[in-house]
């Protein structure tokens, strides 16, 4: 039996602008971005909308020849003579840049890793990881303090001076500049202590200033929300004394963690972890809004996943198989809408929610790895969520579903049991009023379709017509590994079957008609399956 919901929509409710979050990524490994199919997906990125999108990388100035591979990249930015001074190298950077504004995508600068010749312990240096090795195998002389602060922050305002001249200042201004990766996780991307990397940020930030005194500066991408970790850090920003200039504070113009879900494999499926999801990001908001400078400071979530490792395939994890399908899509509507709730709570200022996931080179397609599209080209139905968002613009207004879990449950206990969460999200312009409405469940199991009763009120247009037009990511529609399951699952697909796969990972229009509007508004119906995603579009 169908599940019957209620959904209204008050155009008349206004919550504030609809603020583009989506439009953040990142990956471990620069080098894919000026491959063939990595350009091909910036490409994809840098048309999401009208919202600027940008880039976060690892392994930005880590030594090496720019060879890949999983969870490792490199430029070689930096190394040294006989006499032990410093030979500066942008070619490798340059080419990962030069790709991403080529297809419209700006760069949110990591900088990071410790190049060998910096390091206060750089044998062994470059790792050899694959997925079933222990994760802490990668950890490796790039993520030592280096043996010269000096040096480090000549190589940064070196680095930053080049940008400048190759790509210009109005340019530069519009990046972001942020020093390392979560510098407090015991995990090891930084081994040295917390007051080491207050020093080495002071300087990247010192030195990215002198270049250039607009930069947007900021930090820290800690692992998860920090905790007290981050209170000494963002203390030290306030109120410290800077380690590179001797004066009170370093600059802050965004404060950025990470948040990651936690999936599981039980009784033969995958089960989601949305609930300690947002619980990290609920601690997260709690720790800016209690400093009542950073009130209204941008909060990015440097990565915002269901879970912690991109390169880990479903292949070797069994609880990263939702990675392919639409329990990935639904799963990214409902947590990023808890999001805009979550930031609303605690009155803070949320600009972005980082996607940590890019595309592998050279893997088996649809393998099982944390993407956004796989080998081809062939975009995975998140994606399509994401293209969703990003028709969104304009004002948020007030949507309320009869079948909504609330933000406190699903933060303490996620979805679980017969109830799914059907609710939505709505945006307003001048032009359209915006509607996405999702079917999620934690669990990866068949459930009932949701029958949406839809109805519009306080519209800005009081009689005529308005032209419905609907886009649906589920099992059937804008997914392309439903597709190649059913061509049977080729390991290598034929040109042929790769243009269908391609067509098939499109987001499509699935119904178009006209609605009747009248004094108390407008109401259609939708069926929405079970992890399903559905963006009702109304012109006028």
């Amino acid at each position: 039996m169908p599940l019957d919901v209620s959904i209204h929509v008050d155009a008349g409710d206004e919550l504030g602008p609809f603020e583009p979050i989506h439009r953040f990524f990142g990956a471990d490994e620069p080098n894919y971005a000026y491959m063939p199919d990595g350009e091909r997906l910036l490409g994809e990125i840098g048309r999401l909308g009208e919202a600027q999108t940008y880039f976060r990388a690892h392994n930005l100035m880590t030594s090496g020849d720019g060879t890949p591979a999983l969870k490792w990249g490199s430029t070689g930015m930096y190394s040294e003579d006989a006499d032990g001074g410093p030979v500066y190298d942008w070619t490798i950077v340059d080419k990962i840049f030069d790709a991403y504004l080529d297809n419209g995508v700006k760069p949110y600068v990591q900088i990071g890793f410790m190049p060998e010749a910096m390091s206060v312990r750089p044998r062994p240096y470059r790792h050899g990881w694959k997925p079933g090795d222990p994760y802490g195998d990668i950890f490796t002389g790039w993520s030592y303090p280096p043996k010269d602060y000096r040096a480090w922050h000549d190589l940064v305002a070196a680095w930053v001076g080049h940008c400048l001249e190759r790509y210009g200042r109005n340019e530069v201004e519009q990046w972001y500049w942020e020093t390392w990766n979560e510098p407090n996780g015991s995990n090891g991307y930084w081994r040295g202590t917390p007051e080491e990397f207050r020093k080495l940020h002071d300087h990247a930030v010192d030195a990215v200033r002198s270049a250039l005194p607009t930069a947007k500066v900021g930090g820290p991408d800690t692992a998860g929300p920090g905790g007290q970790w981050m209170r000494d850090f963002l203390d030290h920003c306030l109120r410290g004394t800077n380690h590179a200039t001797g004066a009170t504070g370093t600059p802050l113009d965004f404060v950025a963690f990470h948040a990651k879900g936690v999936p599981e494999f039980t009784d033969g499926h995958v089960r989601m972890g949305i609930a300690p999801h947002l619980r990290e990001v609920d601690k997260g908001f709690s720790i800016v809004a209690s400093y009542p400078e950073l009130r209204r400071t941008p909060i990015v979530i440097g990565e915002c996943d269901p879970d912690g490792c991109a390169a880990c395939s479903a292949e070797v994890y069994p609880p990263n198989a939702y990675r392919n399908t639409s329990l990935y899509a639904s799963y990214t509507a409902a947590s990023f809408a808890r999001l805009h709730e979550l930031a609303d709570v605690h009155g803070v200022n949320l600009e972005g929610a980082l996607t940590w996931s890019f595309e592998f080179e050279d893997e088996p397609i649809f393998a099982g790895f944390r993407a956004l599209a796989t080998t081809g080209g062939v975009t995975l139905p998140v994606f399509n969520v994401l293209r969703m968002f990003a028709r969104m613009t304009g004002r948020r207004v007030k949507a309320r579903s009869d079948l909504a879990v609330a933000l406190e449950e699903m933060m303490r206990v996620g979805v679980r049991g017969e109830r799914p969460d059907v609710s939505a999200m709505a945006a307003l312009d001048d032009r359209a009023l915006r509607v996405l409405v999702w079917n999620y469940h934690d669990d990866d199991l068949p459930g009932p379709d949701a029958e949406v009763a839809l109805r519009l009120e306080r519209l800005p247009i009081d009689a005529g017509t308005m032209r419905l037009t609907e886009f649906r990511v589920d099992g059937e529609h804008g997914n392309a590994h439903t597709a190649w399951t059913r061509m049977g699952a080729p390991a290598e697909p034929t040109g042929e079957q790769l243009a269908a796969l391609i067509e098939a990972g499109r987001l499509h229009e699935l119904r178009s008609s006209t609605v009747p509007v009248g004094d108390a508004g407008a109401s259609i119906t939708a069926v929405v399956p079970r992890q399903g995603v559905s963006l009702l579009e109304f012109t006028w």
